[in-house]
């Protein structure tokens, strides 16, 4: 069975500033969901690296430019003049580009801003908060900011990536095809391949720290 320790995480994280507070708990919670072989820790602490700029975010960023804005989010902005009247107000921007999806509410419900991303892979819409709440046993529509707190944090990641059946995929990366196996679970973490070369890079640090 794999521990995570601190000295663990630096050698995987370099960048991290936050080695201390998360080793404990993301050792607990990979434990808590069968993430607990090597080649188990390995890519999920890879793309857990990448989602959280190696822990160093737990929580989305929506502080965009007006110029971001219509390239990030083109469909909610078509216009200069709409683009600007928004930039820089994360609440504001939040609330206009998850409003009507995700099980959110209209951009005046404030489901988005309430909604947004948080966790180590960010738990993101009205939706996946409730089904993260019977997955973790508390009810994070009440208190979605637990998700920021260091072990809730982890556990959303670790039980995500279990009910998801990652494990199980991680289970198969060995030899020759193991980096189309690492791209279908970055599929299924991201939706598509964004940060891959990144994510490999974490994987590769992740395979010689953990034997």
């Amino acid at each position: 069975m794999t521990t995570i320790t601190s000295d663990t995480l630096r050698k995987i994280y370099p960048l991290s500033k936050n080695i201390e507070r998360y080793a404990g708990a993301l050792d607990k919670a990979m434990r808590e969901c069968g993430i607990d072989t090597a080649a188990r820790a390995r890519v999920f602490l890879a793309q857990v690296g990448h989602e959280s700029a190696q822990l160093n975010r737990v929580e989305e960023n929506l502080n965009y430019s007006a110029q971001a804005l219509r390239k990030v989010f083109p469909k909610y902005f078509s216009t200069p003049q709409e683009a600007s009247s928004y930039a820089h107000h994360p609440e504001k921007i939040a609330n206009r580009v998850y409003s009507g999806r995700m099980g959110n509410g209209s951009e005046n419900s404030g489901d988005g801003w309430k909604f947004r991303g948080r966790g180590l892979i960010q738990i993101t819409g009205r939706d996946n908060y409730v089904a993260m709440s019977a997955l973790m046993g508390k009810d994070l529509t009440v208190w979605p900011d637990a998700l920021l707190m260091p072990l809730d944090a982890c556990r959303s990641a670790a039980l995500w990536w279990k009910a998801k059946g990652l494990n199980a995929l991680a289970d198969r990366l060995s030899g020759a095809g193991e980096r189309k196996i690492f791209g279908a679970i970055t599929k299924r973490v991201n939706g598509g391949l964004n940060g891959i070369d990144d994510r490999w890079e974490i994987y590769q640090r992740a395979k010689t720290a953990i034997k």
